[in-house]
């Protein structure tokens, strides 16, 4: 994913006059140095932000990128006031989180990204699950001027599934409904498929805006208003927004992701800690089979 994106942004760079990319170190030489719209300004991420609000003040399309912690967290002010209060639009492309590189420990670690994005107004968020739903992705992005928050990850699905806003339906089935974020997808279809879990299945590469109409759909197509969602990242970022959607039907709300009293100091693999989380498919398939046959 981060090999497609540093190519759709380098090609950019040379085509779209108003694109410009800001870093601090991470990544910075993957793009080309010699590039008047490439700044790097050191290990200084609230100075990034501002930067790129500056030049976004000026008619430019920044991109701004590092590891999660450093890009959402770490100048989560500059976000809200330099770009958010003055109403400009940026993309910001990250990588790591939530716990891709576990090597590094906690400082390269952010399950709370997209619930940081959600106090702020106006943003999309987009998770892709393959490499091949990021161009077209970021493509989008920069044709725009809007504040646009990417989520990139070294894991992925098998396959590459149309992008946009909106749901799209991978399974059908009449018990209820599994919404599937980004790189889990492929973990929820083997536990789905493991349980033999009469459920729709719905994958989202596009998180924020949030398909209402999608979800409602679905659960009207089922005989139990019942949904699960498992997101890569803070368990429960999305249920206010399902609860939004629903809020005229009743229905059970379950919510699968980086759990939220966890924190895991040892840092292992990737994998350890998606089994720590109950993010594998063994930790999802009790999930389903709790939630569905319960």
């Amino acid at each position: 994913m981060r090999e497609a994106f540093i190519k759709t942004v380098t090609e950019a760079l040379h085509t779209d006059p108003r694109v410009a990319v800001v870093t601090a170190v991470i990544s910075a030489a993957n793009f080309p140095q010699d590039h008047e719209r490439v700044v790097d300004v050191g290990i200084r991420e609230q100075t990034m932000v501002g930067v790129a609000a500056g030049l976004a003040l000026t008619g430019l399309r920044p991109v701004v990128h590092s590891y999660a912690p450093f890009l959402v967290e770490r100048p989560y002010e500059q976000i809200k006031l330099d770009i958010g209060h003055q109403d400009v639009g940026a993309v910001f492309v990250s990588i790591g989180a939530s716990y891709d590189d576990p090597v590094w420990g906690r400082t390269h670690q952010s399950p709370g990204d997209v619930a940081l994005f959600d106090t702020l107004p106006g943003w999309e968020v987009h998770v892709p699950g393959h490499p091949e739903e990021v161009a077209p992705l970021l493509k989008e992005a920069l044709k725009n001027d809007n504040r646009v928050y990417m989520r990139l990850s070294l894991h992925e699905n098998a396959q590459a599934y149309p992008v946009g806003e909106g749901f799209t339906a991978l399974r059908y089935g009449k018990r209820g409904v599994v919404v599937a974020v980004g790189p889990v997808l492929d973990r929820v279809l083997k536990a789905v498929e493991a349980e033999k879990a009469d459920v729709t299945v719905l994958y989202a590469s596009t998180i924020r805006p949030f398909d209402s109409d999608g979800l409602r759909k679905a659960v009207a197509d089922t005989d139990h208003a019942d949904v699960l969602v498992v997101e890569p990242y803070l368990e429960g970022t999305s249920a206010h927004l399902i609860s939004e959607s629903l809020q005229q039907i009743p229905h059970r709300v379950r919510c699968t992701g980086v759990k939220r009293h966890a924190e895991l100091r040892n840092y292992g693999t990737a994998e350890d800690h998606d089994a720590a989380h109950d993010l594998d498919v063994v930790g999802l398939g009790s999930a389903v089979r709790s939630f569905f046959r319960g």
